[in-house]
């Protein structure tokens, strides 16, 4: 079992080690307000802030720490090309939809720029632009039709075989005028002026019900209850899910290593690979005129373990291709993939008249997540967008044409519900896990996630997903039992780290087993 200690970099995200911890007090008493909004990541901060510019009164419900989960742990990427998705959609949807689809990511783009400006925020904001490339000649054909739907759909999109990477591609579409920022800067910035407009931020306020109705009731872990008329589920992937949403997204968690590079060593844009595993690329301004070099990659579903080594594979491409220093830090993201590929925002639920989702960004929450504040404050005030049937979570023209991508999802869901099930055991016994590490373990006659300290002490808790009951599986890279069903990560005392889950593992005494 590897050491993290011995992985390079510095175990945090960059974003998060260079902004101070924000400081909002815990819900305690109850609350009316017009919107609540639950979860504090970029589209719920985004909905929060436009809904407060429309004379709304506006709540924000956060269970940790504002812009410390996803939108905290991206790459930050500021843009409507999302690898190969344009000619994708005019093919199984219509150039309409495609040109819906630019159109709404676009002007998320337009709207950080606009929001940078308006708020005067020092959040790195810069134009650069987003380039998918290929190493095999294979794909120039498909990149090519990506270019034209791209440019068809109105974007400034070309074809081309030339980009500022310090190694040959065979062939790549670049999208200009897109951008790159500091996430926390930004979001911190929103916050603050959300504050500064009336609206209210609890962090430390995890929702643990939604009761719909006019008015709906949200209540806490804290015990206070909000009453709202509207309220806004932007958890990442939905704490509540009355839709069945979980069918129609699979969890994908990726990793990422940063180190300084010489600004004359910049590739100035951003980049994703076709081939040769999914690689992503971009460079951040550091102090003193040097530029942070920041590489995502080694895609992997939660629990699928050996991220120590996937840590050690990406961060040794960078330093091949690129002329980097030691590695600064790392750090991982997750997304949710949803089966068409188009997010979900709108409606909770065919029923829903005052409840709304946003989820299913597919790692790219940053143009998506601020989409989803524009369209669900629209929507809030009873107006309805031209792409907001796009991104109707009660779509059927999609989800029926996506119908073996959601079965495949499906039965890998299934595979591990009763799969991990029929495994007697991943440990032979607790005196297997050696300290620093943990394995799910029968014991008693149940299966326990036990964790070894590094003094040789085991920690036992349930090994059961408190969302669906799937089995988790032990991360040696960042020491937490995963979900590989749904996505919910927890801490090895079991505290819940990532939902949909929102309740802990259930601690357990090992009565003996221990040795």
């Amino acid at each position: 079992m590897a050491n993290p200690a011995s992985l390079p970099g510095t175990d945090e995200s960059y974003w998060v080690h260079t902004t101070d911890s924000s400081r909002f007090a815990p819900l305690t008493d109850d609350l009316t307000v017009d919107v609540a909004v639950v979860g504090g990541g970029i589209a719920g901060l985004s909905t929060a802030w436009e809904v407060v510019r429309t004379g709304r009164s506006v709540v924000v419900l956060e269970a940790d720490r504002i812009a410390v989960g996803v939108s905290g742990y991206t790459s930050a990427k500021v843009t409507a090309q999302h690898t190969l998705i344009y000619d994708r959609l005019r093919r199984r949807h219509g150039e309409e939809a495609a040109r819906l689809y630019a159109e709404s990511q676009q002007g998320a783009v337009g709207r950080i720029a606009a929001v940078t400006a308006e708020l005067g925020l020092a959040c790195d904001l810069e134009q650069r632009p987003a380039v998918t490339y290929s190493l095999d000649p294979a794909d120039r054909t498909e990149l090519r039709a990506e270019a034209r739907a791209a440019r068809d759909a109105g974007l400034d999109a070309e074809y081309t075989e030339t980009t500022g990477l310090p190694f040959a591609v065979a062939a790549a579409v670049r999208v200009n005028g897109q951008a790159q920022f500091h996430p926390r800067h930004y979001l911190l910035g929103v916050a603050a002026d959300l504050a500064k407009r009336g609206g209210r931020i609890h962090e430390r306020t995890r929702v643990t019900g939604l009761h719909e109705g006019e008015p709906c009731r949200v209540t806490t872990e804290t015990g206070a209850t909000v009453t709202a008329r509207d309220v806004v589920v932007a958890t990442h992937y939905p704490v509540f899910d009355r839709a069945l949403l979980f069918a129609r997204m699979a969890p994908r968690r990726e990793l990422v290593v940063a180190a300084p590079i010489d600004a004359s060593a910049d590739p100035q844009g951003m980049y994703i690979s076709r081939s040769e595993g999914k690689r992503s690329v971009r460079t951040a301004p550091l102090p003193g005129g040097r530029r942070l070099l920041i590489v995502t990659g080694e895609d992997f579903t939660p629990g699928a373990g050996g991220v120590a080594d996937r840590y050690r594979r990406l961060d040794r491409w960078m330093h091949e291709r690129f002329p980097a220093a030691a590695t600064s830090y790392r750090w991982a993201a997750q997304d949710n993939d949803p089966s068409d590929k188009i997010a979900l925002v709108g409606p909770l639920h065919p029923g829903a008249r005052h409840t709304y989702v946003a989820t299913g960004f597919g790692g790219w929450g940053m143009t998506g997540g601020v989409m989803a504040g524009a369209l669900l404050s629209e929507l809030i005030a009873g107006r309805s967008p031209a792409w907001a049937g796009l991104y109707d979570p009660r779509r059927l023209w999609s989800t029926l044409k996506e119908a073996p991508t959601l079965l495949k999802q499906q039965a890998e869901v299934g595979l591990h519900f009763v799969g991990d099930r029929l495994r007697t055991t991943h440990a032979d016994s607790v005196a297997d896990i050696p300290p620093g590490s943990g394995a799910v373990v029968r014991a008693g006659g149940r299966r326990l996630a036990v964790y070894r300290d590094e003094d040789g002490a085991a920690h036992a808790v349930s090994a059961r997903c408190t969302h669906l009951g799937c089995l988790v599986a032990f991360n040696d890279a960042e020491r937490s039992w995963d979900c590989p069903c749904h996505g919910s990560r927890f801490g090895i005392d079991g505290t819940v780290t990532h939902g949909p889950a929102v309740r802990p593992l259930e601690p357990h005494d090992l009565d003996g087993h221990a040795e």
